[in-house]
């Protein structure tokens, strides 16, 4: 470790001090500058372009107390880490972290309060974080704003959703920086709460590609106890300012010393390729806190679900408002005949998951409530144990034993947040007594306590809460309508997967996902982590279930196959219902074979919002599988084979048909079979808002 002492130099430029690091591979190069003022100032250079020009970093306390200028530097040390460390599961099986770290230490002059920024340079980005060390200055206190910039070098070309601070259920907009306007009205909570995002603001992560064919993703990696980061757009200056999610009375984080802030994000590069093969924010994160982790295990699983998005069946039991849960004899109610989750039809789900080699089966409407939950404002809706009286758990969950199927519960809150934590005990109790292995967890609506928002410190902690406590009983969670991934599944390698964004559900009842929406995600919300974006729907047109329906996945069929490779998550679900499955058994074997769990990634073609290509190899056998999806757009690729092993494998490609079309012919697809090495090229052709899926199996070693 260097460690450096300083002595104030006044330049005439007004600067106190200057400096110049840089990247492992010497390709990124940051440079600090303290002003004549105390201002402390950060730039980002690749291969010696200017990417984030001189920007101010700091905070305003409470009281609107100044906590960004009249630092001096105490003292700058250096240090750098090269080491491998094995994943619990993921896209690979084990990650290398090469950085140099520059912490500079700051006080400021005025009132003695220290803080030390850490900046750690990667090769493919930076990432930087404030820290606020033990002092007695400085003890308990209020985050104001965090006034953290990001000053880009153009008016780069950006892929946004709004700055919505409850929900990230929106298609992107791409446009300019200084194009970002200040509401895309197409979000969950637009239908849900009237949420309305704020002028100008949008979510992380974020992606822009600058004229010159450079690629920058601004995002925040171990996202614990503070709120989360939005960024507002300076159009003028072309300017993004960090944003926090404030609470019910516009404060930010309630801090206690010591404390570190996330980290913030920069992840660059000349290839788009590389931005989606980046691990700088898992680096980021801590270590698994859990010490035993032979009881995580990736799933791929079916549920209780789709039918009620398509309107089959019903979450409800009864038909009747104004129910409460504690005073309502559930056994006299009369059913309303569509009520999905029942005993029968959850074993029939368990035999088609038995049959198939599925994992687990989610159940979702067991338990008593859904009478009048959807867009209420109310305090107890859910108690998480009693199911309807349809529903024998304990019938289904000796069944599900028997036939070697886990299940997954549905905690469904309505945001009723402070009901959820008054009965998480008995509820993870429940769960215990019956087999359940994972817990869907689901936030629709408005939080209670009043006030507080999904992206506020208030939640974020409420959500490490519960990842604490299914952690100790040996629980995974699939949270949906939650804060996005930041990395923490490499602390909590319990979380396995988030909704967070967006997913294949809103293809049933509104307008959809354009077909660009899955290439663009990819660069966007997968860049913290795992999603749970529900594909493998076969019945494309809505029209299927109800004749009056205009709704349909904007997707062919093939792509459908091809997003279990490219939407990463370990416990991925086939969203379809089974008998629709059943209709197409020749495509359904490639969800059958394609795995949850991964050894290798090679992302062969990407470019956000028209195309990605990926490659992935199966953590427990020799096989490989390729995803290919584009946007509205039809295209062809010619894969080189060359990251495969040596020996022969037999591809089944499932591929488009030269008829295939999104929109007008979107269920037509091909197999072929052929026999592939690495020296051999792949030429697949993808229809418009179409794809292809590849299975590598080995069968020979030379």
């Amino acid at each position: 470790m260097k460690i450096f002492l300083f002595f104030l130099i006044i330049f005439s430029t007004g600067t106190i001090y200057s400096h110049t690091y840089l990247s492992p591979d010497k390709n990124l190069q940051l440079n600090i500058r303290l002003s004549n003022s105390g201002e402390f100032f950060y730039e980002i250079k690749f291969k010696n372009n200017v990417v984030v020009k001189e920007s101010k970093v700091g905070f305003v306390l409470d009281e609107n107390i100044d906590f960004f200028s009249s630092f001096r530097i105490e003292g700058i040390t250096e240090t750098s880490v090269s080491e491998k460390w094995a994943t619990v599961w993921g896209e690979v099986d084990s990650i290398f972290n090469n950085y140099n770290e520059v912490k500079v230490f700051l006080e400021q002059t005025t009132s003695k309060r220290k803080l030390t920024i850490t900046f750690r340079l990667f090769n493919d980005g930076l990432g930087f974080r404030y820290e606020f060390p033990a002092q007695d200055n400085l003890k308990y206190f209020i985050v104001s704003d965090e006034i953290t910039q990001f000053a880009m070098t153009g008016d780069h070309k950006t892929f946004w959703i709004p700055g919505d601070y409850d929900s990230q259920e929106y298609t992107y907009s791409t446009s300019k920086i200084s194009e970002i306007n200040s509401y895309v009205g197409n979000g969950f909570n637009e239908i849900v709460i009237k949420s309305i995002p704020r002028e100008n603001l949008v979510q992380t992560p974020l992606m822009m590609k600058t004229n010159e064919g450079l690629y920058i993703n601004i995002h925040e990696a171990a996202l614990l106890n503070y709120p989360v980061m939005h960024l507002k757009a300076d159009k003028e200056n072309l300017i993004m300012q960090v944003e926090l999610c404030p609470d019910a009375v516009g404060n930010k984080a309630y801090l206690q010393t010591p404390f570190n802030t996330p980290w913030r994000t920069i992840i660059i590069s000349d290839k788009a390729e590389k931005i989606l093969e980046s691990n700088l924010i898992l680096n980021l994160n801590e270590a698994s806190i859990i010490d035993d982790v032979t009881w995580i295990k990736p799933k791929k699983y079916i549920g209780i679900w789709w039918g009620m998005h398509v309107g089959l069946y019903s979450w409800n039991y009864a038909n009747i408002d104004n129910i409460r849960i504690e005073n309502t004899d559930w056994k006299n109610l009369k059913p309303n005949g569509k009520h999905g989750a029942t005993t029968e039809r959850t074993k029939n789900y368990i035999d088609f998951a038995a049959r198939y080699g599925f994992d687990a089966v989610l159940i979702e409407g067991w338990n008593v409530g859904w009478e009048d939950w959807f867009g209420h404002w109310k305090e107890n809706v859910f108690d998480f144990v009693t199911p309807y009286p349809d529903f024998d758990v304990e019938e289904v969950s000796n069944y599900a034993k028997s036939k070697s199927v886990e299940l997954i519960m549905h905690h469904e809150t309505s945001a009723s947040v402070t009901n959820y934590e008054r009965r998480l005990d008995e509820a993870f109790a429940f769960l215990k007594k019956y087999n359940y292995s994972s817990i869907k967890t689901g936030y629709v609506g408005r939080i209670i306590p009043r006030g507080e928002h999904h992206d506020g410190q208030w939640m974020v902690n409420h959500f490490t809460r519960v990842l604490d406590k299914a952690a100790k009983e040996k629980i995974c969670i699939n949270s949906h309508e939650s804060v996005r991934p930041t990395g923490l599944h490499r602390t909590y390698p319990n979380w396995l997967s988030a909704e967070a964004s967006r997913g294949n559900e809103f293809n049933a009842w509104s307008n959809g996902n354009p077909p660009e929406h899955e290439t663009i995600l990819p660069f966007t919300r997968l860049i913290g982590g795992p999603m749970d974006y529900t594909p493998g729907i076969f019945q494309i047109k809505m029209d299927y279930y109800n004749p009056d329906s205009k709704f349909q996945v904007h997707t062919t069929l093939a792509k459908q196959l091809a997003l279990f490779v490219i939407m990463y998550s370990p416990i991925q679900m086939a969203a379809d219902l089974p008998e629709n499955y059943e209709r197409f058994p020749d495509a359904f074997q490639f969800i059958v074979d394609v795995p949850v769990d991964w050894q290798k990634k090679k992302v062969l073609y990407a470019e956000p919002g028209e195309y990605v290509v990926i490659a992935r190899k199966d953590r427990n056998s020799d096989n490989w599988f390729i995803g290919a999806i584009t946007d509205e757009n039809k295209r062809m690729f010619n894969l080189s084979l060359n990251f495969l092993d040596e020996g022969m494998y037999e591809a089944i490609i499932y591929n488009d048909s030269e008829d295939a079309h999104w929109n007008s012919n979107p269920m037509s697809y091909k197999i072929e079979k052929k026999k592939l090495t690495r020296s051999d090229q792949l030429i697949i052709h993808l229809a418009e808002g179409g794809g292809c899926a590849v299975s590598l199996k080995k069968i020979s070693a030379d």
